[in-house]
This record gives C-alpha cells, sequence and structure tokens, in this order.
C-alpha cells in the first residue's frame, strides 16, 4: 500500500497515475479539492494533516509514504497557517509512520527551504537550510519540516528527502502557483514583466526521481530534483510562440515591482484571487540560478526533459481542459 498525502495537488495527481501504472495499490489523502484523482482506481481518504489522529487512521497499513501535503504561501504574514500544515503537519506524518511501522517515507521539501547565497557557486544539497527570521514563513517552515523528519530518522524512521525547483506540467487542475502564472499569460493578464527568473522541472521527471529515490535512496539521503533555469522573460516569449500569442511589452524595474507588491496582495485578496507578483515571489526571482541535480542524476539515474517540452505539454493541457483557448500548440523546434 502506497499513501500520498497531498494527492490532489499537481505532483499528487501525477505521481498517482505513475503508481498506478506500474500495478501498486495506491491510496490518497486529499483535503477537499479531488479533481485530479476523479476516475482513478485508487482509495480516497478525507483527513487534514493537522489532525494527528485523522493521520495515523490514513496511514495504517501503508507500506510506503509519500509526503506532499503542504500549504503553500507567497506572502510574509502566513507563519501560523504554513506552519500547521508545513511543520506540525509533518511530525503528524513522522509520528504516524513510526507508530503504524511504515517502511519508507518519501519527504517533499521545497529549493526553498536552502540558503541560495551565494549565487555565484552552485547549490546542491550540501547547502545550509533556511532559519532566519528574514526569510520567507514557507521557507522556514520546509526547513523546519526537514527536521521533523531527520527527528524520525534518528528513532528508526526510514526517509529520504526531496528538493524540487519550480514544478510544471499536466493534470494542474487547481492550478498551482506556476500554472496560473502561465495560463495567465496566454490570457493576456500579466501585463508586465519583472526581472529574474527561475528553476523549472516538469511535474513528471519530479515523479520519476522520487520514484527512484523510493527504490534506490538509502534512509537520510537528500536529492535535488531541478530542471533548467530561464528568465521571466525567455518563459513569456516561449509561451507566445507555442500559442502564437504576445508577450507583454512592458519590463518593471524589480524595485518598483518591489515596492508595489503589497498593493498587488492586496487587490488580490480584495478579488478572491491569488497575486501573481509578491514580495517572495520577486525575491524567489532573484534566487540562484545554478541549481545542481548532480547527486539525483548520479545516484538515480534522474535526467529532467528539455524545458520546451515541458511547457508545451503544459499549455497543450490547459488548452485540453479548458483552461486557455488557444489554436494549437506550435510544437515545430522543439
Amino acid at each position: 500500500m502506497i499513501v500520498i498525502t497531498g494527492a490532489s495537488g499537481l505532483v499528487g495527481g501525477n505521481l498517482a497515475r505513475a503508481l498506478l501504472a506500474e500495478g501498486r495499490q495506491v491510496r490518497g489523502l486529499i483535503h477537499r479539492d479531488r479533481r485530479a484523482l476523479e476516475g482513478l482506481n485508487m482509495e480516497l481518504v478525507q483527513a487534514d494533516v493537522r489532525d494527528p489522529q485523522e493521520v495515523r487512521r490514513a496511514l495504517d497499513g501503508a507500506q510506503v509514504v509519500y509526503h506532499l501535503a503542504a500549504n503553500i504561501s507567497l506572502e510574509m504574514d502566513s507563519w501560523a497557517e504554513v506552519e500547521a500544515v508545513n511543520v506540525q503537519g509533518t511530525r503528524n506524518v513522522v509520528e504516524a509512520c513510526l507508530s503504524c511501522g511504515v517502511g519508507k517515507l518519501i519527504y517533499f521539501s521545497s529549493i526553498h527551504a536552502l540558503e541560495q547565497e551565494p549565487l555565484d557557486l552552485p547549490l546542491d544539497e550540501s547547502r545550509p537550510r533556511v532559519a532566519s527570521l528574514k526569510y520567507p514563513p514557507y521557507d522556514r517552515s520546509k526547513a523546519m519540516g526537514e527536521q521533523e523528519v531527520m527527528q524520525g530518522i534518528a528513532r528508526g524512521l526510514y526517509a529520504v528527502i526531496l528538493f524540487p525547483t519550480g514544478i510544471l506540467g499536466p493534470h494542474d487542475y487547481y492550478p498551482s502557483y506556476f500554472g496560473q502564472a502561465i495560463t495567465s499569460l496566454v490570457k493576456g493578464h500579466i501585463p508586465a514583466l519583472v526581472p529574474g527568473g527561475f528553476d523549472w522541472v516538469d511535474v513528471r521527471d519530479v515523479v520519476q526521481g522520487a520514484m527512484q529515490a523510493e527504490r534506490l535512496a538509502p534512509s537520510g539521503a537528500s536529492y535535488l530534483l531541478s530542471g533548467h533555469w530561464h528568465s521571466v522573460a525567455e518563459v513569456a516569449a516561449l509561451v507566445a510562440e507555442l500559442t502564437g500569442g504576445h508577450t507583454p511589452l512592458l519590463t518593471v524595474p524589480a524595485g518598483l515591482a518591489y515596492q508595489a507588491a503589497p498593493l498587488m496582495s492586496w487587490l488580490a485578496r480584495l478579488n478572491n484571487t491569488r497575486p501573481i507578483y509578491t514580495q517572495v515571489t520577486l525575491a524567489a526571482l532573484r534566487s540562484n540560478r545554478y541549481i545542481s541535480h548532480a547527486r539525483a542524476s548520479r545516484e538515480l539515474g534522474y535526467q529532467p526533459r528539455p524545458f520546451r517540452e515541458t511547457l508545451a505539454d503544459t499549455l497543450d493541457w490547459f488548452a485540453c481542459h479548458g483552461y486557455i483557448r488557444v489554436p494549437s500548440i506550435r510544437r515545430e523546434g522543439s
């Protein structure tokens, strides 16, 4: 029995499909949304990772647990919410794994849990974890969640820790923050770009890396699952090329964008939407661009696919499911 917490998210939906394709028995923990899992031959359990009793019941009988459930926040004032899910929730999962005799825990941390500086040196798994209050709550919560896992390892839990970068790909039903940004670009809802960029990785490559970690990784090992760094301008240009659309003409200086970010967040809350540009995202776009997945490649056979393929498949999925309206995805030159 394989249990996936946070099974209805972008990674969870793709991971469930990959595990089922191997004929494995899968149980998914969901909080509310289950669209990513509809029609799949798997057990669904509604549970809140903040409730230790619910987690204990959901993990009963599991041999392997993939812990994906997380509160992803792009704001600086969200500590209470992210700590409850990302730290206390992870503690509950670790305790349930120990009490239920789970054989392996695969914990999904985040690239944001690692200190990005110095920016001119490649970033790998040896980087210190963020701790200072200057870092966003989400970043600190994922680093503290990893500490909960390490304490479980010290008590005999077999666990592996993964650090994916910016994830894109199909079956993004919610959609994710990055998926929302891509669809907003297509719709022309982003009037201006900002400097900087990010390391983007295909969700299907992250899933395969995680499954290889389950098969091959020793307890206590950690792996960066990265892809390819591209600037915001490069991503916007490629979206326009693939869809036949247009790129925003204006690029706002980083300082001005940072000053306007609180207003953008306030307007998003007023409209009950999620802001694309916040102080957190703007800082992330200035993070380290040299992300090394050498250990994952060496020990797990991990090889991320070209970014153009990822973006084309993502746009195609969004178009097929009605999130965007485009005549076709132009794949020539891929």
